[in-house]
């Protein structure tokens, strides 16, 4: 049944390696039903609803990523744009959380509405190839730096010093290190489910040395959702001074999620020829309703997460990779005390090898051709540096028609490169620093 509804022989795969990557990209994400609730918090969202709204909104996204785009990406909240509406528009600028749903509810109808009239797609393909391949190879070096900083390798430094070493001494990051070294070694032995095998023995590892604590419990009820479902302040978004925030979510969202998509496809070997990734409505359809969907549950943005590129390293290559991960998900619900026992010395290992894979796009960037090179760079240096993939997608937007006007090589510049040329444009403006 499975395949032929999701075509396993046509793409060369079969179910096992799809489970195994749909089991992989979900325990490389696994720590967001913690985190986005943790963070959201901040925001005077409770914890309990949030995190079955977290779970939630991941399952209904995955879910129709694997049936509709049928396509081996996972959804879930976006980390960053949560931050930016619990510490800016709630914590900062003042507004409600119920206020910034209804903001991020607007950009998903948004969102669904240019998709389906496939402007996101065309948008989509007036990209270059060139920043096509610098956002994989950014993405990869910002999942790197998380897995790093997660283990505890690499560590916030001080002014003048933004990052130092972690204290190798420790035993949580002599566990990291390890768990790189795990998946590095299987992956050199060229063991199927390298990523997969190393979370788990390094999982097992930290918690017979007393780095993680197993789960007191492994099973538990979710928490009633009614506290925050439905709670979207649509009206109060709707106002000339909620414009600043609702274009930062529009923006931050479209280019996190164009980016993610063309940067893992391109590692996958999805795209086509031209570099464009065929039938790209699909997936970003699926991305605009979770994001709709989550709004209304009671989360912010949801989109691809970087991470799918952890199960698309293990061999996932269709839409069953992704059913996995969205059931997991919902089984997640009532274990996860189970899941989120992962501790981040795990699945930081795995970030970081899947980000020395990702890094190799780089041979496909045009290194002679000064006007392709600096803004690939600054694709690839801001989305590292800033800690944020939207300043350094948009930063290749802006730079790359600029100089190729001044190289007098404007018949190189698609259209519709304009337009993301202006929405990248106003997002540096009107973004709140």
């Amino acid at each position: 049944m499975f395949e032929k509804m999701f075509q396993l022989k046509e793409h060369n795969t079969n179910v096992k390696t799809e489970v195994i990557a749909g089991l992989t990209t979900f325990m490389t994400m696994a720590y967001i039903v913690i985190v986005n609730p943790a963070i959201l918090e901040a925001a005077g969202i409770p914890r309990g609803p949030s995190m079955v709204a977290t779970i939630l909104s991941a399952f209904f996204g995955t879910l129709l990523m694997g049936f509709y785009a049928k396509r081996p990406f996972a959804i879930a909240p976006y980390m960053g744009e949560n931050a930016f509406v619990a510490y800016t528009v709630v914590r900062i600028l003042g507004y409600s959380w119920q206020t910034a749903l209804g903001a991020i509810f607007i950009g998903g109808v948004l969102f669904t509405i240019i998709t389906i009239l496939k402007l996101r797609s065309w948008l989509a393909n007036a990209i270059p190839v060139g920043l096509k391949y610098s956002f994989a190879v950014g993405i990869g070096l910002f999942l790197a730096f998380i897995g790093l900083n997660d283990g505890g390798i690499v560590r916030i430094g001080v002014p003048g010093a933004p990052v130092q070493i972690g204290d190798i001494r420790s035993p949580a990051v002599l566990l990291a290190v390890v768990g790189i070294l795990i998946i590095a070694i299987l992956m050199i032995r060229k063991i199927k489910g390298s990523i997969l095998i190393g979370i788990l023995a390094t999982t097992f590892l930290a918690f017979i040395f007393g780095v993680a604590k197993t789960p007191s419990t492994w099973v538990s009820l979710p928490p009633s959702l009614a506290p925050i479902a439905l709670k979207l302040d649509i009206a109060g978004a709707l106002t000339w001074g909620f414009f600043a925030v609702i274009l930062t979510v529009f923006v931050m969202d479209f280019v996190d999620t164009m980016g993610t998509l063309i940067g893992v496809s391109a590692r996958a070997g999805f795209l086509d020829e031209n570099g464009n990734l065929p039938e790209i409505e699909k997936p970003m359809l699926a991305d605009a309703l979770a994001t709709v969907f989550g709004a209304l549950v009671g989360t912010t943005t949801t989109g691809t997460y970087i991470e799918s590129a952890s199960g698309i390293e293990e061999g996932g290559k269709t839409g069953l990779t992704a059913v996995v991960t969205a059931l997991l998900f919902l089984i997640c619900l009532f274990f996860a005390p189970l899941f989120t026992s992962i501790p981040p010395q795990a699945y930081g290992g795995a970030l970081v090898i899947v980000g020395i894979l990702m890094v190799s796009a780089v041979t496909k960037i045009n290194f002679d051709d000064y006007t392709e090179l600096i803004p690939a760079f600054f694709v690839i240096a801001l989305m590292s540096f800033t800690f944020n993939l939207g300043i350094g997608i948009t930063a290749g937007f802006v730079l790359y028609p600029i100089f190729k006007l001044i190289a007098g090589k404007s018949k190189e510049i698609h259209p519709g490169l304009w337009v993301l040329f202006v929405l990248s444009v106003l997002f540096y403006i009107f973004y709140p620093y």
